[in-house]
């Protein structure tokens, strides 16, 4: 009586390709934010000097430094955690 059809089957190896191209994009975004960080720290940008620089400059850092290792292992945490319908799948 359902009318939600279910999901296509997902092939594993395009998904594990997809997660690890994800892992590395942010990894890469997360270096990135880290360089332009330390770019402002070293007052490069005519739009913030001084004090005000560094501070910026260290939340750049900060912001990078955690894209580039914490985020990456909550997703794969979160990719190690089976998807909701394979658990009701195995649950019946």
């Amino acid at each position: 009586m359902s009318d939600i059809t279910p999901p296509p089957p997902v092939d594993p190896e395009k998904l594990a390709r997809q997660r690890y191209f994800a892992l590395g994009l942010f990894r890469l975004s997360g270096a990135v934010i880290v360089m332009f960080g330390f770019l402002i720290l070293m007052q490069r940008f005519s739009w913030v000097q001084g004090g005000k620089a560094k501070a910026m400059g260290a939340i750049f850092v900060m912001v990078g430094l955690f894209q580039f290792v914490i985020v990456p292992r909550l997703l794969l945490a979160l990719f190690k955690k089976p998807a909701a319908h394979q658990v009701e799948d195995e649950h019946q």
